[in-house]
């Protein structure tokens, strides 16, 4: 039985249990949420050591940390230090986008070991597992590989499916300045442009729903289509995708499959709440999970800013999964100080997405860091601050003369002769 199914039948589950519990929801409330399809949990049957999470505009932003080996980078022993950091810096999903070496290995090692969500790529992983010419793939094993990734334990699936013979018409006749720049978009893509045959995931849509009911793997329907610049943003090829994205949404709940929809990439900020919108009308109401979207391109190196720029708009207009994105966006694998600065940039938007939507408890975390602050509790602050040894390290690299002040301020610190005077002191500030 799937989460979906057991809210259907007014079933609560321990995983329902605890997320109503983490997010301050009435159990009620969250199982009518899942049984429409407006929240989802995703949470494989075989992943035994995952602490589950829910994903829905209803909820708290997730954050998804994408990672994985590739032909220049390949070291496993790098990887998993990379996901280390992202548990302990509070990501709730890893992405595997492996494109190199042991990929199975590496993926049922996170299963086994990691308590966030687990998602994976299979298309990225048949050209790897196959060892063989894209050509050459046939459409059952491309249908396979999607069966390995359920049986080793993922929670979620990306799974091109979109992007059809329609679709591909669409595309080309409405021409694109930077075409496709999804990965498995692109693979597909070229797949069916070399053998002139239906996307098999598309295709065969029934026989991957019965797979994902059997183990309770979300659906990651992928955008092949995203904008991959911002004059790509909204146009026909992205709209006709996420029309057929919805016509399967409603397929998979028949089959109780729970869903979540991918999002743009590259978006000017003015277009993406309207995006939004979009989606939730075209999709029904399935969870919207962005990648960004990064509303301008002229800042590599810089992209997990332009990135929470867009991500903090979306969210605060209804997406509820955030894919983060690292300083090395577009440029190289990141390394784990990067994975680092990703994350960050990418809770700091989301956490500022849910106060806009005003979710319960949320401004509690606020609130301590302002009490701190207020009392000038400098230990306070660095417990309550989003990185707390960045925040201590800053305090250090310039030492003020007195503790009580900071060394751009010193004795002309507002906090600090404002809660004196208000005590009823004498503040002279120059001879003190």
């Amino acid at each position: 039985m799937t989460q979906m199914e057991a809210a259907r039948k007014g079933i609560l589950t321990e995983e329902m249990k605890a997320v109503a519990a983490k997010e301050y929801m009435d159990e009620e409330k969250l199982m009518k949420l899942i049984a429409e399809g407006k929240v989802i949990i995703p949470c494989n049957k075989l992943h035994k050591c995952i602490t589950p999470n829910g994903v829905g505009s209803a909820l708290t932003t997730k954050i998804n940390v994408n990672l994985g080996t590739s032909r220049d980078m390949a070291s496993l022993e790098e990887e998993l230090k990379k996901v280390q950091e992202a548990v302990d810096l509070g990501a709730e999903a890893i992405m595997d986008l492996s494109s190199y070496g042991d990929t199975r290995k590496f993926r049922k090692m996170l299963t086994s070991e990691c308590p966030a969500m687990i998602g994976t790529v299979p298309i990225y992983d048949a050209v790897v597992y196959y060892h063989k010419a894209l050509k050459t793939i046939t459409t059952d094993e491309w249908i396979d590989i999607v069966r390995m990734h359920a049986e080793d334990g993922v929670d979620f699936m990306t799974i091109h499916c979109g992007i059809n013979r329609n679709t591909i018409d669409k595309f080309k006749k409405n021409k694109r300045l930077m075409n496709i720049v999804s990965r498995g978009g692109s693979i597909i893509f070229a797949w069916m442009e070399m053998t002139g045959n239906e996307n098999p995931f598309y295709e065969r849509f029934d026989e991957i729903l019965e797979i994902c009911r059997e183990y309770d793997v979300t659906l990651s329907l992928g955008d092949a289509c995203r904008p991959g610049c911002i004059f790509d943003g909204t146009d026909p090829a992205q709209i006709e995708e996420l029309i057929t994205l919805g016509e399967l949404t409603k397929r998979a709940w028949e089959k109780d499959v729970q869903v979540m929809i991918e999002g743009p990439g590259h978006m000017p900020m003015n277009q993406i709440a309207a995006n939004m919108e979009i989606q939730k009308t075209l999709c029904h109401g399935a969870p919207f999970y962005v990648l960004g979207p990064i509303v301008t391109d002229i800042a590599p190196g810089y992209d997990h800013i332009t990135s929470a720029i867009g991500g903090a708009i979306a969210a605060q207009n209804g997406a509820a999964f955030l894919c983060y994105v690292t300083p090395a966006e577009h440029l190289r694998l990141p390394d784990a100080k990067d994975v680092k600065e990703g994350i960050i940039a990418a809770r700091i938007a989301a956490h500022s997405a849910d106060i806009a939507k005003g979710l319960p408890h949320v401004t509690d975390w606020d609130m301590k860091m302002d009490k701190a602050r207020h009392a000038l509790d400098w230990e306070g602050m660095f417990d309550a601050a989003i990185d707390p040894e960045k925040a201590r390290a800053y305090r250090e690299s310039s030492k003020p003369q007195k503790e009580d002040t900071c060394s751009m301020c010193g004795n002309f610190c507002a906090v600090k002769n404002v809660n004196r005077i208000l005590d009823g002191e004498i503040v002279t500030i120059f001879d003190e």
